[in-house]
């Protein structure tokens, strides 16, 4: 008997990423689709060959539904994520897991009540470049890690989303609550997080709404531009840039900069990770290409959690991952608010 999922969100996410990914996956049987918009799930259900619901009450209820994507926009993941696990289903959460720290512990809390799996789709841990990167760090092939930086830039949500305009929920305050950083950053906070086996423990930065203008031609309410300047607690000192106006080409790069040499990810278009010693030597991983919104190729994510549910264990990224790496977004918001370093 294979698995039935749910899919509460018909956006662009769930059209290129959960949808096709559930389909491919040997171990789904069925998926149902729930969307406010009737026609874009009834869309997705033609396309991949699943069914419809008219509510989310009534998907929530089914008792045949193993497992649910909640694929809603930022300011929705507390009340679905949470419902969902309180009725017993297995809760895959988009990132950020919310908006609150206080809105992502209902979730966290929903899920050690019901003991079901949750897990928060911070895709970046799951590519083969990152993941050999962790082995390198993890048994010191290069000595200690003392700084680093990364970027995560591509030329913004309204290319990507699924109504192709700059009338996305993205640019919206009480909807997208975090701009750019909770849209890019917060993925590259959990990488760094990931990578070090570390936690960024204070930041600053600065941050603008630069270039991107809304549906009205005004400029936008939440940043597009965000820099920041971060200490971790071993004491590891970086820089990160998340953007939504790199126009030209998507920056996913990552940098870690060790006592015998540097580790740089996502640098070069041939070699996903290449490792330069102190002394002069080169090498070169070649190991998959990186998803980009132009390149979309498995991501990993959706059959990790599959695989965490059938087989019972646990998920690569928890609803504390996720929390860990929404206390820093909310930090370097501050600190670019205030103007000021804060500690997380």
């Amino acid at each position: 008997m294979g698995i039935k999922v749910g899919i509460i969100g018909c956006g662009s996410i769930t059209k290129l990423r959960h949808a096709p990914e559930y389909k491919a996956n040997p171990y789904v049987d069925d998926i149902v689709f729930f969307d406010r918009n009737l026609e874009r799930a009834t869309d997705l259900a033609e396309h991949f060959g699943g069914s419809v619901t008219q509510t989310v009450e009534e998907l929530l209820a089914d008792p045949t539904i193993d497992v649910i994507s909640d694929c809603s926009s930022n300011e929705y993941h507390h009340i679905f994520s949470t419902k969902a696990l309180l009725s017993n289903k297995h809760v895959l959460c988009e990132k950020p897991i919310s908006l609150t720290i206080e809105h992502a512990k209902e979730i966290v809390e929903a899920q050690e009540k019901s003991g079901k799996k949750l897990m928060v789709d911070h895709n970046q841990r799951f590519t083969r470049a990152h993941q050999k990167a962790k082995e390198i760090i993890k048994n010191e092939e290069l000595g200690k890690v003392l700084t680093f930086r990364t970027t995560f830039g591509h030329s913004g949500p309204e290319q990507w989303g699924v109504n192709k305009s700059n009338s996305t929920w993205f640019f919206k305050k009480e909807r997208s609550g975090l701009g750019v950083a909770g849209d890019l950053g917060i993925h590259k906070i959990d990488l760094i997080h990931y990578l070090l086996d570390d936690e960024i423990e204070q930041v600053s930065a600065f941050q603008g709404a630069l270039d991107k203008i809304n549906d009205h031609g005004e400029p936008i309410e939440v940043c597009d531009n965000i820099v920041c300047s971060l200490k971790t607690k071993k004491g590891r000192l970086g820089t990160a840039s998340f953007s939504w106006t790199y126009y030209g080409e998507e920056d996913n790069s990552t940098i870690i900069y060790c006592e015998n040499g540097i580790l740089k990810i996502y640098h070069c278009d041939q070699y996903q990770l290449e490792v330069l010693t102190k002394d002069g030597e080169k090498v070169h991983y070649q190991l998959e290409s990186i998803q980009t919104n132009d390149n979309q190729t498995n991501s990993g994510v959706i059959d990790a959690f599959i695989d965490c549910v059938r087989l019972d264990h646990a998920p690569l990224v928890t609803g504390e991952d996720a929390i860990s790496s929404l206390k820093v977004i909310l930090g370097i918001i501050e600190a670019a608010e205030k103007n000021s370093v804060v500690t997380i």
